[in-house]
C-alpha cells in the first residue's frame, strides 16, 4: 500500500463515481474496564455460520446500507461462506423478539490479534443503550481468546457517533488512511437511494 505524499497539502480532486473515505484505526492492547450493561430486555446473540449465508447478507444490508457498507455485498458467495465457516470467525445476529436487529463479527484469523470486523444495529434499534450492550458482548468474546490486541476501523461514512463510541469503549486511535473506491451505488451493489447524506456523483 503506497503512502500518500505527506508534503502535498491541499485538495486532490477525485473522478466522478469514486468515493474517498477518511479512515481511523483503533485498538485495545489490554481489556478495558467493564462498562455497566444498560437495561435491555429480550435481546440475544445467535451465531451465524455458512449455513446462514442469506440471513447474514440480509442483516449486513439492513445494518450497513445507511453507511454504504459494501465489502460483503461485492464478495463472491463462496468466499463469504468460507469466512463464516472458519472457526476463527465468529459472526452473530443480534435478535429481539425474534427479529434480527444487529450484527457482530469478530475475526481471529490473524495470530494473536482479533479484528472487530463488523459491528452495528439496524436504524430502528439505535439508541436506548443497545450499542453499549453489544460492545460489552464483543469485548467479552474477543478477550476470552487472550489476544495481544483487538482492533477496529471506522471512517467518515460511518455513523457520526461511531468514532467517539469506540473511544469511550476503550479503543485508542493509532493510525489514519484514505480509502478510495468506486461508489457501490453506481455499480448496482447498493440502491441508488442508500446513504442520501453522501452525494451521488456520476462518473
Amino acid at each position: 500500500m503506497a503512502l500518500l505524499d505527506t508534503e502535498a497539502d491541499g485538495y486532490t480532486p477525485l473522478p466522478g463515481g469514486r468515493l474517498a473515505m477518511a479512515v481511523v484505526y483503533l485498538e485495545q492492547r489490554a481489556r478495558p474496564a467493564p462498562r455497566p450493561d444498560p437495561a435491555v430486555d429480550d435481546v440475544a446473540l445467535e451465531r451465524l455460520t455458512d449455513a446462514d449465508l442469506d440471513r447474514y447478507l440480509a442483516l449486513f444490508a439492513a445494518v450497513g446500507e445507511p453507511w454504504l457498507w459494501f465489502g460483503r455485498r461485492i464478495m463472491a458467495r463462496a468466499t463469504l461462506a468460507a469466512i463464516l465457516a472458519d472457526p476463527n470467525v465468529e459472526a452473530f445476529a443480534v435478535t429481539r423478539d425474534g427479529a434480527d436487529i444487529g450484527l457482530l463479527e469478530l475475526d481471529a484469523r490473524s495470530p494473536r490479534e482479533i479484528e472487530l470486523a463488523y459491528f452495528g444495529l439496524v436504524p430502528g434499534a439505535l439508541g436506548g443503550g443497545l450499542g453499549r450492550w453489544l460492545m460489552n458482548r464483543a469485548i467479552e468474546k474477543a478477550w476470552v481468546r487472550a489476544p495481544e490486541r483487538v482492533f477496529v476501523h471506522t471512517c467518515n461514512l460511518d455513523h457520526p457517533g461511531a468514532l467517539d463510541f469506540y473511544v469511550r469503549s476503550g479503543f485508542v486511535p493509532y493510525g489514519r488512511a484514505i480509502e478510495i473506491a468506486a461508489d457501490p451505488r453506481l455499480l448496482g451493489h447498493l440502491p441508488r437511494t442508500a446513504a442520501p447524506q453522501v452525494p451521488l456523483i456520476e462518473g
